[in-house]
Formats: C-alpha cells, sequence, structure tokens
C-alpha cells in the first residue's frame, strides 16, 4: 500500500524566437493539457486558468555563481547559474517536450523543455544536445549536457563553465524557476515522505531517494518513484561510504541493506543491524530523505 501522498556568469542572456517550431510542434510542447492553439509558445485561449506544471531542481547539489538578482542587475532578463563542469547530464525539471535551439545568441545552445499549460524552462550554454526536437521526457530525463566554457561552441556570452536556468510563464515573462518551486508545493519540489511517520516505503520516498542518489551518486534515470537497476545501483555505490563492499550490481542484497541501516542508525533507528528492513530501518531512512536538501 502506497502511503505517501502524490499532491561563472553571463550577460545579456537571451532567448530567440522560436524559429522553426511547427503548429504541430506548438501544439504538442505548450496546449498539452488544453487542446489550445499556441502561437509563440504562448496559449492563445484567454479566460482559462493556467494549471502550474510540476517542476522540481534538479541543480540543488550545485553551487549558484550568479543569482537572478545578480543577471537583473546586470542588465539580463534573469536567470539562475549553477556552477558545474562541462559535460555534466542536465536532468528535465519536469516533464515536456523537447526543442533544441542552437546558437541561440548570448545564450549559446539552449534547451528548451515545453511544460504544460504553456509554461517553460531553457537551459542555457550547452555543449551538447542529447535528444531530438519533439522528444517527450519525463522529470529527470537527461536532455543535454552543460558547458560554458570560454569560446567554445555552444558557449554563447559565458565567461565560464556553468549552467544558467529560467522558465517562462504563459504570458511570455521570464521567471525565477527557484521561486516557482516554492511557491508550487504541492506539485514543485518533491514534498517529504510520510515514511517518517509510518514507516511505510511509497512512491514519494522513492524519489526522494532517486532525486539524493542523482545528487550525490550519479543516478541519472527518472525521478519517478519507480525504483529499478540503475536507482538500486546508484544506492550500492551511495553505500560504499556506510560499509558495503559488495558489487554494483543494482540488486540489492542483505549486505546493501545493512549498509542503509548504518545509514539509518544516525537518523533515529536504534534497531539490529541486520539488513532486515521494517517500518523503523524504513522510518530511520526516511529522516534522512526528508532533508531540505534533497526536495
Amino acid at each position: 500500500m502506497n502511503h505517501d501522498h502524490l499532491p561563472a556568469c553571463c550577460g545579456g542572456d537571451g532567448e530567440r524566437p522560436q524559429a522553426g517550431l511547427t503548429r504541430r510542434g506548438l501544439l504538442r510542447g505548450t496546449a498539452l493539457t488544453t487542446g489550445a492553439l499556441a502561437v509563440g509558445g504562448v496559449v492563445g485561449l484567454p479566460g482559462v486558468a493556467h494549471a502550474a506544471p510540476a517542476i522540481y531542481n534538479p541543480f540543488a547539489g550545485y553551487p549558484i555563481t550568479g543569482s537572478w538578482q545578480d543577471h537583473l542587475n546586470s542588465g539580463s532578463l534573469g536567470g539562475i547559474d549553477f556552477g558545474m563542469g562541462v559535460g555534466t547530464n542536465l536532468p528535465a525539471c519536469g516533464a515536456g517536450t523537447i526543442q533544441n535551439i542552437p546558437n541561440n545568441g548570448t545564450g549559446g545552445h539552449t534547451v528548451t523543455i515545453h511544460h504544460a499549460d504553456g509554461y517553460r524552462s531553457q537551459y542555457l550554454h550547452l555543449s551538447q544536445f542529447l535528444l531530438g526536437n519533439g522528444t517527450a521526457v519525463g522529470a529527470g530525463t537527461i536532455v543535454g549536457r552543460s558547458g560554458g566554457a570560454v569560446g567554445a561552441p555552444g558557449s554563447g556570452s559565458s565567461t565560464g563553465p556553468h549552467l544558467h536556468w529560467h522558465m517562462i510563464n504563459p504570458s511570455g515573462v521570464r521567471i525565477n524557476p527557484l521561486t516557482y518551486v516554492n511557491q508550487n508545493p504541492g506539485g514543485g519540489g518533491l514534498p517529504k515522505t510520510s515514511t517518517e511517520q509510518d514507516g511505510i516505503p511509497g512512491t514519494i520516498f522513492y524519489q526522494r531517494m532517486q532525486n539524493w542518489l542523482r545528487i550525490t551518486a550519479g543516478y541519472t534515470g527518472p525521478i519517478d518513484g519507480a525504483p529499478g537497476t540503475r536507482t538500486y545501483a546508484a544506492l550500492q555505490q551511495a553505500m560504499r561510504g556506510y560499509g558495503y563492499t559488495g558489487p554494483v550490481d543494482g540488486v540489492p542484497g542483505t549486505n546493501t541493506w545493512r549498509a542503509v541501516q548504518r545509514l539509518a542508525s544516525g537518523w533515529g533507528y536504534t534497531g539490529p543491524i541486520d539488513g532486515v528492513m521494517g517500518p523503523n530501518s524504513w522510518r530511520g531512512f526516511a529522516r534522512f530523505l526528508n532533508q531540505d536538501r534533497w526536495n
């Protein structure tokens, strides 16, 4: 039974008009839930409320090297810069369809994720596109690789390796994605798992586990709360720090779970380290996963 309840800086980062986007692509990318005709990425249906798509922050593990205000002060329309090495995998912050914009002015190679109801997210200064235009993606799907090295192809006006992220609302106005996530807790950032109270892991518990593993252990799969081999392989890798010495094969056994219990023992678990996960083991693990940094 599932008891989790789903509910470096750059100058003048610009957005190129969406040349080459077909009518069908616009319909797919910006009117996924309304069926409305979209023009220029804005749903043209007055009087219809826009639902807030589910967005999370895939880059919580990276330092912010340029704030929203920093961008405004430099004459940009706004954005958040995250410091990361060239070639870092970039997970989708939410479900949608892909539009690649090569050499997008000062923004360089830009990938746009068209979310439901006319919202868009854009990642700038990429070194590599990975998916074709119109590809449907889920949250956590790798959509490209970061860049930003000075003068490198796709870097635009970037002065150093980093990722620039901003969102655009249905009216075409650029908005701060971190503010958006904070203001939409029911469908934005990951909610807390109720496993901390009831000791029963479910969808949100595993989503939080996947996001933790994405940030710390190289997990690149979707944040879908349905753990499989890739999730468990990343868990085994993470458990190296807690005494796990077995293979990283994505098939957890007693030794994997012993290591998890050692982690949980720092978060209120006081039972035996026997590799048999019960409610108290799950509660301790959930307390660890409920930290704000894994949202």
